[in-house]
């Protein structure tokens, strides 16, 4: 017999308890029956695989303390580090068909407990669950590249997100994940209808969390192309829901001294389920919908002492032929984001990493404000921050502060733009401030 695993022997032994054997009954063929039923059980177990295909468990937990303070108000809440970002769980493997090609999958589960882009001034929990972030199979080849179908990132899904190499990305990056659900107060005040400050920075495509330059920033049920990394260069393609398109093309390396990453990534969307552009309902049927959006972002460290500076921009393309929305419909709006500071091991723990980070988006108001007669908009952020690695445990601690200003200025003739009434000509919002807290572990 064949070496047996002590779970799959302690399996074997509950069967036989179920079924009555008992040691009198090892005779004639009972070594091949108790093979064939360790074999039937190890290809259901989960925790190698089955021995075809492989089984990988992967993830991290992340939560953070937020202190916060909108002007007026100023509280403290415990919550999860961002839609796609929060605790989760990985299984993927996969197995070789020919040494060229080989077939796999990835189940990916996220585990919200309370979400930093929902919560607000009067809600100190919201948006907790458990779903299915991404369920794909791909085949993929060493020499022609992965195709992959199902629920999965777009190919331009974080596109100019991921080259930051610094070691701070989770923690600030351009997407609008801690403040976006308050409501911008105007001299104090919070009316019903004020813009919250997410709405600031919001994409002309509407897919769940496209905020700041990320316009295809949850997974969809998509089919990708990813070709294999020639020299550094890699690109990819995607299609899916009805319709969306997009590409990307990345480079990463390193030569004298300096790493180097950069990404490029453009997405097309005229679709009325999934990443529907946000416009009236009202407009799909005469078919002129469509938006896009294009994302950029580049990333260069100095090796040696660890000084590095990461820079993104992102522009939206609106177009909604023969909707006036109230004599407005909402316009092309563009972001930029910049982060400076150093990398360094200063202890035995692991890297250690300081930054300070600014970004604008300009005109990146959700339609309905256009349409109650908003003009232009602009929401600033800056911030600084520190993160400690602790490699023995897979670890990162954080710390950061986070400053907002927002401003919106009504067209003519709409003195009460955005319905609330309290809105009139140039509006400077009261500023936000937040402070973050905590901790990512990976298994």
């Amino acid at each position: 017999m064949k070496k047996l695993s002590l779970s799959a022997l302690a399996a074997v032994g509950v069967l036989a308890g179920i079924t009555g054997a008992n040691a009198a009954d090892l005779g004639g063929n009972c070594c091949a029956d108790l093979e064939e039923r360790i074999a039937e059980l190890e290809a259901t177990t989960a925790r190698k695989g089955n021995r075809k295909v492989s089984l990988t468990i992967s993830g991290w937990v992340s939560q953070q303390v937020s202190v916060w303070d909108d002007g007026t108000e100023r509280n403290a809440y415990i919550s999860d580090i961002g839609v796609t970002l929060n605790s989760n769980f990985k299984m993927s493997g996969s197995a070789k068909i020919t040494p060229d090609l080989s077939a796999g999958y990835l189940l990916h589960i996220e585990a919200e407990s309370n979400s930093s882009i929902a919560y607000n001034a009067d809600t100190s929990r919201a948006g907790s669950g458990v779903k299915v972030l991404q369920s794909f199979w791909f085949l993929k080849s060493e020499t022609l590249g992965k195709v992959s179908v199902g629920l999965q990132s777009s190919a331009v899904d974080n596109a100019a997100l991921l080259p930051d190499g610094s070691g701070s990305l989770i923690f600030a990056n351009y997407i609008m994940f801690d403040i976006g659900g308050f409501t911008a107060r105007l001299n104090g005040v919070k009316n019903t209808g004020q813009p919250t400050f997410g709405a600031f920075a919001t994409c002309g495509i509407s897919n769940g969390a496209s905020l700041g330059m990320d316009c295809d920033g949850v997974p969809n049920n998509v089919i990708r192309y990813d070709t294999p990394t020639f020299a550094g260069f890699s690109a990819s393609a995607s299609w899916g829901e009805d319709d969306i398109w997009g590409v990307s093309g990345r480079y990463a390396g390193e030569f004298s001294g300096f790493k180097l990453a950069a990404a490029v990534g453009y997405m097309d969307s005229t679709d009325d389920n999934g990443a529907a552009p946000s416009f009236a309902a009202s407009s799909r049927a005469r078919g002129g919908l469509q938006a896009a959006a294009l994302q950029a972002g580049a990333y260069i460290q100095h090796v040696p002492t660890g000084l590095f500076v990461y820079g993104a921009y992102g522009q939206d393309y609106n177009d909604v032929t023969g909707a006036t929305f109230g004599g407005a419909q909402q316009i092309d709006g563009s972001n930029y984001y910049v982060k400076a500071g150093i990398r360094q091991k200063w202890t035995p723990l692991g890297a250690s990493v300081l930054y300070g980070e600014y970004g604008v988006n300009d005109d990146k108001m959700t339609n309905a404000m256009w349409v109650n007669g908003v003009s232009s908009t602009q929401l600033t952020q800056w911030g600084v921050g520190f993160v400690q690695e602790i490699d023995a445990a897979a670890m990162s601690l954080f710390l950061n502060y986070r400053h907002y200003s927002a401003d919106a200025t009504c067209r003519a003739g709409f003195a009460g733009c955005a319905g609330t009434g309290t809105l009139a000509g140039s509006n400077s919002f009261d500023d936000a401030q937040l402070v973050k807290a905590g901790a990512i572990i990976n298994f």
